[in-house]
């Protein structure tokens, strides 16, 4: 089993927005620290938001943060909302022409190990893989908070 990309995108936009604190992030500045489309972004950052994951800001000076606190986010939660399709195997899937469903032990053995896979990711929340906004700056080059402000000032 392999999650999507949009659900790896999606817990990448939740941490990366989570290491901003309270300063608005733009899918522009992810898409850019992270390499990926920002189109693709833009459709994970709906669903994030629609799900009561992110909060969006409109405007010229707008962008994202948590809706709610990183200790809340569960990543099962966050997978649930993002993976459209947990059949692991045929007979999970409507349209099943699996000539063995009425009497396979398998469905039973890949239900439990999907219900422990999500255990698993329940147990943990985003605050509990959440990277600090200094691992940020190193991996991506963003300027500290000072610098920032220096940097504007200096700009004005």
């Amino acid at each position: 089993m392999q999650l999507t990309k949009f659900s790896d995108y999606a817990l990448r936009v939740l941490m990366y927005t989570h290491a901003a604190g309270d300063r608005l992030v733009t899918i522009e500045e992810m898409a850019g620290s992270y390499r990926v489309s920002r189109a693709h972004l833009m459709k994970v950052v709906n669903a994030l938001t629609r799900a009561g994951f992110l909060r969006a800001v409109r405007g010229r000076t707008g962008g994202l943060t948590l809706a709610r606190p990183a200790e809340e986010i569960r990543l099962g939660d966050v997978v649930r909302t993002t993976e459209s399709d947990f059949a692991l195997v045929e007979c999970f899937a409507t349209g099943n022409q699996c000539v063995i469903s009425g009497c396979c032990r398998l469905p039973r053995v890949m239900q439990e190990a999907l219900d422990d896979f999500f255990a698993a990711l329940d147990r943990h929340t985003l605050a509990s893989i959440a990277l600090r906004p200094k691992d940020f700056r190193s991996t991506f080059e963003l300027p500290s908070p000072g610098r920032q402000k220096a940097a504007s000032r200096s700009s004005a």
